[in-house]
């Protein structure tokens, strides 16, 4: 069969008039070509889609990897006017596209009001001193030397005249002075992130913490301290000083558990050298509104990361049932938070130092608005949420000439979750996908000249020279739960694999060391961390 539809497409493709020997009496006539195309079209996406095994996707990035390095540029055609990409974003899925992009064929601008990339997994970290946040960062120009870089922000997208809008603030002194300006676009890759999602809850945007972006983890790192200087005030009570120097983090995700075990060794290994007085009045306080913390995580490991926080209690000489030094709440939603105290849903307040949200992530104004403004994104909304929706190759539906990879994208025939591994590899798809001569406009992208990739050349049929959809390959996932132990969880088709402790901590430190995008980094995240364990965080308030 697929035999067969293998020579039908290729004697329609050279429009033959004679396809009797295939068992035709008279030649198609163009309509019923383009019927039979699309028909063929339909068959082959539907087989496309189907999902690979864990070995099967694994083989297949083996391939694209060597063919990177042995073919870098395959057959690309660089010749005649280069058509303009503009990426929005500076994260994991535009560090990734533009760092695989070959800008000897296109002209290609990064707009984004961040000039560098970031390292998120290591924020939580990076806010009690851990690392530093330059270790974590890499100037973007860095990621393509060859593709421009324009600090703005992108407000507005038009899809019909290809055109985005953009304000650029340059700021001296207390001066700023704001610039507006448009940029046309062949293809525009999107890729924005989100925002932190508060779920209407009063009080959040005001009061709260978040732990987005490097002015949050300093930020947050500031303000630890600050809390600390500001219960060693005399004439406090007990109270206030308790108050004052009780830490809430809202959401048992991995930002959660992360910041939450990262700050308790702080409280436990640096604290204590300059406040012993007042480490009695401290107070944890991690509040999940499920019944679980790190939901994506196996029940297994769910408790151990339960059991390694909590046995702090013990050490810290504070194991007192009904005020532990770190408290784990779950079931408790969060009604309201207040300047200095955060109402529950059972009806109990917290009074509260500082506080950090980790509950969850949304879309941003423009990505709502692309949502808006396009007919067939409007109608996909129940399920995407705010995101962009996109076909199995990453094209916004409804948009052409438009893609969206990372947070703010939803592939329909196969949902993704949020995380920085899947933008990253869907960047890194994407590159390939404009730098391997492939037809972006086609319903199938099918790869132009005779030259074809090793997946491309080990592969039979009909399909040999087309694109096979994105399907996201899951190394796992790993989550630091304090007291130099981690968890890590590795799904293998049916079977999964789990690390915990020691052992997962060794693998959590060198995966995070590997996944750093240049060696600068590499060094700078290594010397931090010996620098911590020789000399303690640095509790200096800049």
């Amino acid at each position: 069969e697929r035999r067969r539809e293998s020579e039908l497409r290729r004697s329609l493709r050279e429009k033959s008039e004679d396809l009797s020997p295939r068992g035709y009496a008279v030649a198609p006539t163009e309509r019923e070509q383009r019927e039979l195309l699309e028909s063929v079209d339909a068959a082959l996406l539907k087989r496309l889609e189907e999902p690979k095994s864990y070995f099967e996707l694994i083989w297949a990035k083996t391939l694209e990897a060597v063919d990177d390095v042995f073919f870098p540029a395959g057959d690309l055609d660089t010749s005649g006017v280069k058509e303009k990409v503009v990426v929005l974003g500076s994260g994991w899925g535009a560090q990734a596209f533009v760092s695989s992009l070959n800008a000897d064929k296109y002209e290609a601008v990064i707009v984004s009001p961040r000039n560098f990339f970031l390292f998120t997994p290591m924020l939580a970290g990076a806010s009690v001193g851990t690392v530093e946040y330059r270790s974590i960062t890499q100037p973007i120009r860095e990621a393509n030397p060859a593709v421009d870089y324009l600090e703005a922000t992108c407000t507005d997208v038009n899809p019909e005249a290809k055109r985005i809008t953009c304000q650029s603030v340059a700021c001296e002194g207390s001066v700023c002075d704001i610039q507006t300006f448009d940029v046309d676009y062949d293809h525009l890759i999107v890729s924005v992130g989100a925002t932190t999602n508060s779920f209407g809850v009063a009080g959040v945007s005001e009061h709260c913490h978040f732990l987005k972006q490097i002015e949050d983890a300093a930020r947050i790192r500031r303000n630890v301290v600050n809390c600390f200087e500001r219960a060693n005030v005399p004439e406090l009570t007990d109270d206030q000083r308790k108050a004052i120097l009780t830490f809430v983090v809202i959401g048992a995700g991995p930002t959660g558990v992360e910041f939450c075990a990262e700050l308790c060794d702080f409280l436990e290994e640096d604290a204590p050298k300059y406040y012993p007085h007042l480490m009695k009045h401290v107070r944890v306080k991690l509040i999940e509104a499920a019944d679980k913390v790190l939901m994506a995580f196996d029940a297994q490991l769910q408790q151990e990361a339960i059991q390694t926080l909590t046995q702090r209690n013990s050490r810290l000489g504070n194991s007192d049932a009904t005020d532990p030094f770190l408290e784990i709440r779950l079931q408790a939603g969060v009604n309201e938070v207040q300047a200095s105290e955060i109402k529950l849903s059972d009806g109990s307040s917290i009074p509260y130092g500082l506080s950090v949200w980790a509950a969850g992530n949304g879309p941003i104004p423009l990505t709502l608005d692309l949502t808006n403004r396009i007919p067939e994104q409007e109608s996909r909304q129940q399920a995407a949420r705010g995101r962009l929706v996109v076909d199995p190759w990453l094209r916004v539906l409804g948009a052409p000439g438009i893609w969206a990879i990372g947070d703010c994208s939803f592939v329909e025939s196969s949902p993704c979750v949020a995380t920085a591994q899947v933008a990253a590899q869907q960047g890194a798809f994407l590159g390939r996908m404009f730098s391997r001569n492939y037809d972006l406009d086609s319903a199938l992208p099918r790869r132009a000249g005779e030259k074809f990739g090793l997946v491309q050349q080990l592969s039979f049929g009909e399909s040999a020279d087309v694109l096979e959809p994105f399907q996201f390959l899951n190394l796992g996932i790993l989550a630091y739960i304090g007291d130099s132990k981690a968890l890590a969880q590795i799904q293998l088709d049916e079977n999964v694999l789990k690390s915990t402790g020691t052992a997962g901590f060794a693998l959590w430190r060198s995966v995070y060391l590997s996944k750093q995008v240049s060696w600068r980094n590499r060094v700078l995240v290594f010397i931090d961390w010996l620098k911590t364990r020789a000399f303690g965080r640095d509790m200096t308030r800049i």
